[in-house]
């Protein structure tokens, strides 16, 4: 007879934590907004030094000074979607509301009396 090995179970598919996708978050709110203030900068030294095209160059810094706050919020209030059920790949489980639908549709079953476990209850009474 052959002996199995044990399964061994793979973490490359596991969620980040809650800590490294919050961490993760704030670094991508960071960047995006040190890279609103260097369009300031840069706005600021080409309107200083008289550069040939600087009112297009500050229009377009303008723009991205307007749009980068806007993404890093987006970016830093998104997470990864939560999976509904963490064993649907492994055993190929429909979603719930899937079950949910085809257990409305089938007909209930009735148990008959001869199939239902005998009765080993006892019942206690705290007032004896």
């Amino acid at each position: 007879m052959q002996s199995r090995r044990p399964r061994v179970e793979v973490i490359t598919g596991a969620e980040q934590s809650p800590a490294d996708q919050l961490r993760r978050r704030q670094m991508q709110y960071f960047g995006l907004m040190s890279l609103r203030v260097f369009c300031l900068i840069l706005a600021a030294v080409l309107v200083s030094l008289d550069v040939p095209y600087a009112l297009a160059w500050v229009v377009i810094l303008t723009i991205g000074m307007c749009v980068f706050p806007w993404m890093a919020v987006m970016l830093a209030n998104d997470r990864p979607p939560r999976e509904e059920n963490r064993f649907r790949n492994r055993f190929k489980r429909t979603p719930s509301s899937a079950r949910a639908l085809s257990a409305e549709t089938e007909a209930p079953l009735e148990l008959e009396s001869r199939e239902l476990p005998p009765s080993t209850a006892r019942v206690i009474n705290h007032d004896d």
